[in-house]
């Protein structure tokens, strides 16, 4: 009987887990599935999304000694990535972001991923506070202090940007 609850608790509390993350609603400019409130990398596996992520994902090739840098400086950061799963520049960089911080071995604890609508907005998140004009976004901090921003693309390859803000 201990076992029946314990697993029922389980089933309860990766269910509303999943209702609390990775939500999905419909584009109506599109017409397609899109990502909204609070993710996480799981949300990729599913095939809306998983044919982008994973082609820009294996395809990307990120500076190895850029990487090696970033490997020792990013633990200290918290980013926050506030994307949109209906944009193209959301797809290029933010599977290179992951690919570039897997490299560095980056522990996901102090990262957050935020998706909006077409308005730029979602109930979670707190991005009516990020003034946020434009997706990706990419926020780096440390304790809550903002130290920078990628904005919509990197200016160069984005591990450039990221060390850049890394070790200012």
């Amino acid at each position: 009987m201990k076992k029946l609850i314990l697993i029922l608790i389980l089933i309860v509390g990766i269910s509303s887990y999943a209702q609390q993350h990775n939500k999905m609603m419909l584009d109506e400019k599109s017409g397609k599935q899109m990502l909204i409130g609070i993710c996480d990398r799981t949300a990729f596996a599913d095939t809306n999304y998983s044919w982008w992520f994973s082609a820009e994902y294996d395809n990307y090739a990120p500076d190895s000694t850029v990487v090696a840098m970033i490997k020792s400086l990013a633990p200290n950061y918290k980013i926050k990535i506030v994307m949109a799963s209906w944009c193209g520049d959301s797809k290029r960089e933010v599977p290179r972001f992951y690919k570039i911080m897997d490299t560095a071995g980056y522990d996901y604890k102090n990262f957050e991923l935020v998706c909006v609508d077409r308005n730029k907005q979602c109930e979670e998140g707190e991005v009516d506070k990020l003034d946020i004009k434009f997706v990706p976004t990419f926020i780096f901090s440390r304790n809550n202090v903002e130290l920078g921003r990628i904005i919509e693309m990197p200016k160069g390859k984005l591990e450039e940007n990221i060390l850049e803000i890394v070790t200012k």
